[in-house]
Order: C-alpha cells, then sequence, then structure tokens
C-alpha cells in the first residue's frame, strides 16, 4: 500500500503526461538550439580580430564554463530521448522510465532557462551568457517545466522506487542482453565479495585484498576490452561502463582498479611497438602485472605540460630523477606508466615520454624495495583501497626497451589518446557511486520510521530520491553513448568530457542527498554513507577537475 501522501497507481495518469515522446520530442529542438545560439555568444565574447582567444576565453572563464554546462545538458537530453525511443520501439519503456524522462526534461530545461548549478554554489544563467530564455519559451518546453518535474510525480516514482529496491538498476538501461548478463555477474560479485567488506576496509585504511584482485583476474577485469589477440576479451567500451558501474556500487577502489589497466593498456596499444604489446598486454589482460599511472607532480596539477621529472640516458637504459605525487595503487604494482621530460631543451609537452617502467611489489613493512625510488602515504579522506603515495625518484632505472613506442618526446600526445577512455570509465564509476548513495538512502528512508511514517512519505524525501534516479540515469545514458562512440572509432573526448563532468557532480549530490536522509546518523562514521560522501569528492578532482573539464569541453565547442 502507498504511504500517507504517496498516490495509488490509480493516480498514475495525474503524474504522467500525455504523448510523453512527442512532447519531449518537440522539446529537443528549442533545448539543442538555445545550445547553439549560446555557443554562438560566447564565441562572439571570446573572438579576436578572427580568431578565438585564449585569453578571453579565460576572461570570460564563467560564460565558457557555463557553455560546457549547457552544452551537456543538451547531450544529456537527446541521450535520454534516443533511451526513451529505443525502449518504446522494443515494448520496455514503462511508468518508471517514462516518470524518469518527464522528470528529466522538465528539471533540465527549467534549469536551462532559470539557472544551471555547475557546482553547490555557482550557478550559470542565461543572462551570464549573453543570452536570454527565449529560444526555450515554446509550448511543449513550457509545459514540461509546469508539469514535468512535479511533487506528484517525483512521490509517484520515489513509490516506483521502493517496489523495484534491490533490482540492478532503477528503469531499463536500454542496453542488450549480453551487457546485461556482465552487469548481472559483476553485481553479484560485488554484493557478495566487495559490499559486505569495503566499509571495513574504508574505516581501517586497508589496501583492497589481493584476494579480491586474484579473483577480479578471474573474471576477466583487467582484460575486459584488450583485443583477444592480445590475451584480453576484446569487449566494447560499453561493457568496461557497465563493469565500472556496478565494482564501484560496491566499492570505489574496486571499480577503480581496472582503471589502471585500462589506462596502460590503451597506451600501449596506442603508442607501443609490437614488442612491448607481446610483452605486455597478455599480462596485463591476465592480472599478472598491475601496473600504476605516475603522471602528476607536486605544484603542476592538471598543467602536465609543464612537468620537471626527468629521465637520462645511462648507456642503452634510462635514470629517472624527480618527484611525483598522487599516485594511486604505487606499492604493490609491477610497472608504472611513467611520465618524464627527456628533452632538458623543453619546458613544455613538447620534451615529454613516456615509459613503462618495471618495479618491484612491495608489502606494508617495504612498500618500494627497488633502488633509486622512495614513496610516502598520502593520507585521504576516502579512495583508499589502493592508497595514494608520493613518490621520489633518485636515479631510478627504466630498461631502454620500456620507452613506450621507441620514440621520445611522444609521451604528452601517447598519454592524450587514453583521456577518452579513463573519462569514460570515470564516469561510469560515479554512476556506480551515485547508484551506491540511492540504495542506500533508499533503504534509510524505508526503514526509519519519523512521526508515526517512514521517511520516504515525507515528499521532500521521496523527492531527493526521486531526483537521484533520474540524474543516474541521465549520466548513465551519456556515459554509454560516449562509449559507442569510442567503440566506433570516432573522436569522442567532448562527449567522454561531457560524461565524466555530469557524472562527478551527480555522484556527490547523491552522496549528498542520501547523507542528509540519514540525519545524524549519516554524520557517524558506522553508517556506509558516511564512506560513499567522502569516495564521491573524490570524482570532481581526479581524471580532469571540473573546471579543467569544462574548459576543455568549451575550447572544442568554440573550435
Amino acid at each position: 500500500m502507498p504511504h500517507d501522501g504517496q498516490h495509488s497507481p490509480a493516480d498514475t495518469a495525474s503524474t504522467l503526461l500525455p504523448g510523453l515522446l512527442d512532447l519531449t520530442r518537440a522539446a529537443l529542438g528549442p533545448v539543442e538550439a538555445y545550445a547553439r545560439a549560446a555557443t554562438a555568444a560566447v564565441r562572439a565574447q571570446v573572438t579576436e580580430g578572427d580568431r578565438v582567444s585564449g585569453r578571453l576565453i579565460e576572461a570570460h572563464q564563467d560564460a565558457a564554463h557555463g557553455l560546457a554546462w549547457v552544452a551537456t545538458y543538451a547531450e544529456g537530453l537527446r541521450e535520454m530521448q534516443g533511451w526513451a525511443e529505443r525502449l518504446a520501439a522494443e515494448g520496455r519503456f514503462g511508468e518508471i522510465e517514462a516518470l524518469i524522462h518527464q522528470i528529466a526534461f522538465g528539471e533540465y530545461i527549467a534549469q536551462l532557462a532559470g539557472g544551471l548549478p555547475m557546482s553547490q554554489g555557482e550557478i550559470v544563467r542565461p543572462a551570464d551568457l549573453g543570452m536570454d530564455a527565449a529560444l526555450l519559451d515554446t509550448a511543449e518546453t513550457a509545459r514540461l517545466r509546469r508539469e514535468g518535474n512535479t511533487a506528484a510525480a517525483r512521490m509517484r516514482l520515489a513509490q516506483l522506487l521502493e517496489q523495484q529496491q534491490g533490482v540492478a538498476s532503477f528503469g531499463a538501461t536500454g542496453l542488450d542482453e549480453e551487457m546485461e548478463m556482465i552487469r548481472d555477474q559483476f553485481r553479484r560479485f560485488s554484493d557478495e565479495r566487495v559490499a559486505p567488506h569495503a566499509h571495513e576496509w574504508h574505516l581501517k585504511d586497508e589496501l583492497i585484498p589481493m584476494e579480491i584482485i586474484a579473483e577480479m583476474a578471474e573474471l576477466g577485469v583487467f582484460g575486459l576490452t584488450i583485443p583477444e589477440e592480445h590475451g584480453g576479451f576484446g569487449l566494447p567500451k560499453t561493457a568496461m561502463c557497465v563493469v565500472s558501474e556496478e565494482l564501484s556500487r560496491g566499492y570505489i577502489g574496486v571499480g577503480s582498479l581496472g582503471t589502471r589497466s585500462e589506462i596502460a593498456a590503451e597506451l600501449i596499444l596506442c603508442g607501443g611497438t609490437e614488442a612491448q604489446k607481446a610483452q605486455w598486454l597478455p599480462r596485463i589482460a591476465s592480472g599478472e602485472v598491475l601496473p600504476t599511472a605516475v603522471f602528476t607532480e607536486p605544484n603542476t596539477g592538471s598543467d602536465l605540460g609543464a612537468l620537471r621529472t626527468r629521465a637520462e640516458r645511462d648507456g642503452d637504459d634510462w635514470r629517472v630523477t624527480g618527484n611525483k605525487t598522487w599516485i594511486t595503487h604505487a606499492a604493490r604494482t609491477h610497472v608504472m606508466t611513467l611520465l618524464a621530460r627527456t628533452d632538458p631543451d623543453t619546458s613544455d609537452y613538447r620534451g615529454l615520454s613516456m615509459f613503462l617502467a618495471e618495479k618491484t611489489p612491495g608489502d606494508d613493512a617495504n612498500p618500494f624495495p627497488d633502488a633509486g625510488i622512495t614513496g610516502g602515504e598520502i593520507e585521504v579522506l576516502g579512495y583508499r583501497g589502493m592508497k595514494e603515495y608520493e613518490l621520489g625518484f633518485d636515479g631510478f632505472r627504466v630498461a631502454g626497451d620500456n620507452l613506450l613506442g621507441g620514440v621520445e618526446g611522444q609521451g604528452f600526445k601517447q598519454l592524450m589518446q587514453t583521456f577518452e577512455s579513463a573519462r569514460i570509465q570515470t564516469a561510469a564509476r560515479a554512476v556506480g557511486v551515485a547508484q551506491a548513495a540511492l540504495d542506500v538512502g533508499l533503504q534509510y528512508a524505508l526503514d526509519r520510521k519519523q512521526f508515526g511514517k517512514p521517511l520516504i512519505a515525507f515528499p521532500r524525501v521521496a523527492g531527493k530520491l526521486a531526483m537521484m534516479a533520474v540524474e543516474i540515469m541521465v549520466a548513465r545514458q551519456i556515459s554509454y553513448f560516449a562509449a559507442r562512440e569510442k567503440d566506433a572509432d570516432r573522436r569522442c573526448d567532448l562527449e567522454a568530457g561531457m560524461a565524466k563532468l555530469l557524472a562527478a557532480r551527480v555522484a556527490w549530490a547523491a552522496a549528498d542527498n542520501a547523507l542528509q536522509i540519514h540525519g545524524g546518523n549519516g554524520f557517524a562514521l558506522e553508517y556506509p554513507v558516511s564512506r560513499i560522501l567522502c569516495d564521491s569528492r573524490i570524482l570532481n578532482i581526479f581524471e580532469g577537475a571540473a573546471e579543467i573539464q569544462a574548459q576543455v569541453i568549451a575550447r572544442r565547442l568554440l573550435g
């Protein structure tokens, strides 16, 4: 039975708009036109002579980053429309999917017209872009703004979430049977082997047990997208998204273990010699070799072109000297994808080279046993299962054959080739974390009684849960779209960046709202939602901070 204040199934007609898909299809045109007009308006602000000026983009950063968000919303709604129409054609567009779709359009159009949150305290409005909202004033958009995301629609969606509690996703994802079978397999693994222990690993700041990593290797996590001829499964990037979602739903640390293998494999596939592919890819795919990415340095952050760690020739080999920071899972890994400067006469990206630097895995007593490398742990709020390290190199030896591609000066270009996959995978991790937040928030809202009824009976609690489900689906669909573009070998840095930008914000909002539903208990370390909040926060920072991500998207849009 529905709770007090909730709508019964008989009231469905009052929450679902008639002719919904026709309505949202008609509204999509004005949204896309608004995004195009916003691009033109911002371009006019940042053009000097006949060229878009980097100096002016920085001077008008609020407008440029706002444009990135507007375009991301337009892409998100475009993918939601495609998702809804595919489901309708397959006879799978049910009430929960319709409500998610309707609320997404109603809310995002309202935000485009009235104020879009780039973060909690930064709202971009049409005037900030040199626009007004007139392009969004059509009969269809007005109706969706007025009737799409209503309290009644959110309450009904929350009731459906309750009925679906425990499913893999709230609403059909639109993926095929093979992908959903993969989801089921990894969800079971996550539920049985990861989630029951994740909070203890977090609280004790423990490394994920090697037995879990071994089981992941047996399941094929590390060779998921590596081609079969190199020992992998040759699955599409969509499979990577599904696996990353479900593992991250259990614990982001487990979901992120595959990221380092994904980056290393992509680097070797795109830039490695045939000998390097033969040497490394099968061992990475099997989990025999665990890689880590060693790029970031103190005081450089996102400015990778300014890296100072140097690699100097020593006969046929190289000696590396310098410092790196925020190196994930550094101690237990076997090889570092290491970016260093090989041309001392350069001070930008052109003098950088990539190495496959072999190292000996360490243990708690001696985390870095090799000569020429030292390291110390960086204590962090969340994302703890692999640990973060600062590394110091002092003449650390790298074999000559381990210069990626055998050519100097290609490191930055090689790294850029991995960013699409890395950001798609990060978006999927964010979706998984957001789903975990929704899971625990929903369970608590059903179990916790206040004033004689469960929390979910209160409209603002129900509304929080409903909006989590809606935004998770938008982030999921834009991530899947980016993955499909990557699989089709089309440039997708824009789409991957949009997916990462949106999904990271969605994860933080979902975790924050789930903790709010828990009230004071959410602030207690014993409740998993406290960990989920800490884990979600990093998603707006790594693989391109939100501001950097918006900057990259804006520059691509502005041409």
